[in-house]
C-alpha cells in the first residue's frame, strides 16, 4: 500500500529546467508581453513584498529567538512563484506558467 502511494507522488513529481529541443516562433512573441509585462511585474511586486517580511522576519528572529511561521510561508510563497515562473522566463520551455502565483512545493536531490 505504501509503495503504490509513493510510486503516485513520483508520479506527480516533473524536473524542472530540462532541455527542450522545439521552441514555437509566435510563444516568443507572446512572451514578450506575458512574461517581461505581467509576471514581471507581479515578480517584482510580490519581490518588494517578500524584501519587507524578510526584514521583518530579521527583526522577529532577533528579538523572539524564532521565526514567524507566517512572514516564512509568503517569502517561501515567493521563491516557489519564482522557480515555477522562471524557465518559462529565460525561455527554457514553451509551457506558459499562470500569472497569478499557484501553491507549489519545491524538493531537492542530490545527486549520488
Amino acid at each position: 500500500m505504501e509503495e503504490e502511494e509513493e510510486e503516485e507522488k513520483k508520479a506527480e513529481l516533473k524536473q524542472l529546467f530540462v532541455y527542450e529541443h522545439d521552441a514555437r516562433r509566435l510563444e516568443l512573441f507572446v512572451r514578450i508581453v506575458y512574461a517581461w509585462i505581467a509576471i514581471s511585474i507581479i515578480l517584482v511586486v510580490y519581490g518588494i513584498i517578500a524584501e519587507i517580511c524578510m526584514l521583518i522576519q530579521w527583526f522577529v528572529i532577533l528579538i523572539l529567538g524564532r521565526r514567524s511561521e507566517g512572514l516564512n510561508n509568503f517569502i517561501k510563497g515567493y521563491l516557489e512563484y519564482y522557480v515555477h515562473v522562471i524557465g518559462y522566463y529565460f525561455f527554457m520551455t514553451d509551457r506558459r506558467p499562470g500569472i497569478m502565483p499557484k501553491p507549489v512545493e519545491l524538493y531537492e536531490k542530490e545527486r549520488g
